[in-house]
């Protein structure tokens, strides 16, 4: 059984990572961005205190994150194991994560906030379908409009400048202290996350010498 917590400020791709590592090794993806996301899609009581909280630019709370991972771990559904996305995000749910579980690694996606701005503000959510588009690496066929259900493409509400500056300071606040912490404790691998989804998921499996990925290499 392996089990990983994989972090990343946003547009360092940790969720596509997280997901290439889940499929091929049967891990299950605890995305707490994913998890929220589907209860405000589906307007449910937690989706509608998200909605507030990411329109006015901050991050959810920590407390509520805690909740929603406790309750899905709970679930024990991961006979193979877990990667844990979005969590834990201070000292406290670190020390309580280490405490409960036995971590195998935590991967560290290190972007420079100039590229996390860059990536962040092109990114386009689906009104339909929910689908994410990449106006720099994943552009639909159609300006504004998705590939799979016609739908129009939209800024999320948080990916503006002001929301982002905001999002950064509070990640680097909280996150570095959390860094330190896995240092010391558990094998901590931090990554460039500059370069492709492929040369990244191979240095991960590398630092953790997991098996070699079963994904197609770059195109030659």
């Amino acid at each position: 059984m392996r089990k990983f917590v994989i972090m990343g400020i946003q547009g360092s791709g940790k969720g596509t990572q997280a997901k290439l590592l889940a499929d091929d090794l049967e891990l299950e993806h605890v995305s707490v961005g994913d998890i929220l996301r589907w209860n405000v899609q589906h307007h449910t009581k937690l989706g509608a205190q998200v909605k507030r909280i990411v329109a006015s630019g901050l991050l959810v709370d920590d407390e509520l994150v805690e909740t929603v991972v406790q309750d899905r771990l709970a679930l024990h559904d991961w006979n193979y194991g877990f990667i844990v996305d979005g969590f834990p995000r201070n000292v406290r749910q670190a020390e309580f994560f280490l405490e409960s579980y036995d971590i195998d690694g935590v991967i560290d996606l290190v972007l420079p906030d100039t590229e996390v701005e860059r990536r962040v503000l092109a990114r386009r959510l689906c009104s339909g379908c929910g689908l994410d588009y990449n106006l720099i690496a994943h552009r639909p066929a159609i300006d504004d409009v998705c590939d799979v259900c016609a739908s129009p493409l939209l800024v999320r509400a948080d990916d503006n400048p002001e929301a982002l500056a905001v999002r950064l300071r509070e990640y680097h606040d909280k996150t570095t202290p959390v860094i330190e912490l896995f240092q010391r404790k558990e094998v901590v691998a931090s990554i460039d996350a500059t370069g492709s989804v492929f040369d990244i998921q191979h240095e991960i499996r590398q630092r953790f010498s997991l098996p070699t990925p079963t994904l197609a290499g770059p195109p030659s």
